[in-house]
C-alpha cells in the first residue's frame, strides 16, 4: 500500500512528513482491522483515545489550531470519526489510484474537513463545512503551503464572506449555506492560492464536503444544483471530493457491513452521475470554473 511514502518531492508539504506521527498510526490501524483486532467503534475509539495522550493532542494542535476544540465535543466522538475516515479512506480503491501527489492532498482534505464541527445532541451543524474551509485557508499558508500576492489583503473579506454565506431554513435546522454566494467563494480561494493549486483543492474540498447528495438515507442540507456541479467542481477537485466524501461515510459506518457496502454503491452511483455532469460541462474556454 502506497500510503507510507517519504522524502516526496512535492511543491508543497507533505502530509506524511508533516504528520509522521499520525500517518503511522493510521497505517498501523489499516492493519488492525484488516486483521480483526479492530472490529467495532468502541476498539477503535480506545486506540484513538490512547494515542492522543495530552502531548500528541498539544502538538497536533500547534501544527493544525482546532484540532483540541474539535476533539472537545461529545467525549471526542469528532476525533474518532475523523481518525475513522482516514483509516476508511487509506483502504478506499479510489484513493489507490490516485497519484502520490493527490493521495497527499486528499489525506490533508481529511485532516481539515471537520476542525470546526461542533457536535451537540439534538443539533446538526450545517454549516460546518464552510467555517472548517475558513480554517484550511487561515493554516494552509502557515504549513507552508504557497499563496498568491493577494492572500493577505483578500484574506479577511473571504473569511468574512463565506463564514456569513448562510439563509434561514424552512426546516428545524437553524441555517443552511447560501450556495449563491459560492460563485463568489470559490473565485476568491483561486485569488488566494491560484487555479487548482494544492491549497486551493485542499480549501474547495472541506468546503464543498458536504454539498453532494451521495446517500438518500441522509438528506444534505443545501446540495448543489446540476448546474452549479457542472461549474463549481473541476476535473481536478473530482476525484479528491469523491475520496473525502466516500471516507466520510465510512467514517460512520466502517464497522456495519451492509449500511458499508449500501452506502458506497450509492456513492459510486451518484459520482458517475457528478462525472458525466462535469464531462459535458462548458469548454474551459466559456465555463464557469472554479
Amino acid at each position: 500500500m502506497n500510503n507510507g511514502i517519504k522524502n516526496l518531492s512535492l511543491p508543497f508539504p507533505s502530509f506524511d512528513e508533516t504528520l509522521p506521527f499520525l500517518n503511522q498510526f493510521i497505517l498501523e490501524l489499516v492493519d488492525g482491522y484488516r486483521t480483526e483486532e479492530i472490529k467495532s467503534w468502541d476498539d477503535l475509539d480506545e486506540r484513538v483515545k490512547n494515542f492522543f495522550t495530552t502531548e500528541r493532542m498539544k502538538l497536533t494542535e500547534k501544527l493544525v489550531p482546532g484540532w483540541i476544540k474539535m476533539a472537545s465535543y461529545s467525549d471526542g466522538i469528532t476525533l474518532t470519526h475523523v481518525i475513522c475516515v482516514f483509516l476508511g479512506v487509506y483502504m478506499l480503491p479510489e484513493f489507490q489510484a490516485l497519484t502520490s501527489e493527490q493521495q497527499q492532498i486528499a489525506k490533508w482534505i481529511v485532516m481539515f474537513h471537520d476542525l470546526d464541527k461542533f457536535h451537540i445532541r439534538g443539533k446538526k451543524d450545517t454549516m460546518h463545512a464552510f467555517r472548517s474551509g475558513v480554517l484550511t485557508a487561515q493554516t494552509l499558508p502557515i504549513l507552508g503551503f504557497p499563496i498568491t500576492e493577494q492572500y493577505n489583503g483578500l484574506l479577511g473579506s473571504w473569511r468574512e464572506l463565506t463564514l456569513h454565506a448562510n439563509i434561514e431554513s424552512p426546516s428545524d435546522i437553524a441555517s443552511i449555506p447560501d450556495n449563491q454566494k459560492l460563485p463568489e467563494i470559490l473565485m476568491g480561494i483561486d485569488q488566494l492560492f491560484g487555479r487548482n493549486a494544492p491549497a486551493s483543492l485542499i480549501t474547495k474540498a472541506v468546503l464543498l464536503h458536504i454539498s453532494l447528495s451521495v446517500d438518500p438515507h441522509y438528506p444534505t442540507p443545501a446540495p448543489l444544483t446540476d448546474t452549479e456541479v457542472k461549474h463549481f467542481i473541476s476535473p481536478k477537485l473530482l476525484p479528491l471530493l469523491r475520496v473525502m466524501m466516500m471516507g466520510d461515510n465510512d467514517g460512520w459506518s466502517l464497522f456495519d457491513t451492509e449500511i458499508r457496502k449500501r452506502q458506497y454503491e450509492d456513492a459510486i452511483e451518484a459520482f458517475e452521475k457528478v462525472r458525466r455532469l462535469v464531462a459535458n460541462s462548458y469548454t474551459d474556454s466559456v465555463r464557469v470554473d472554479f
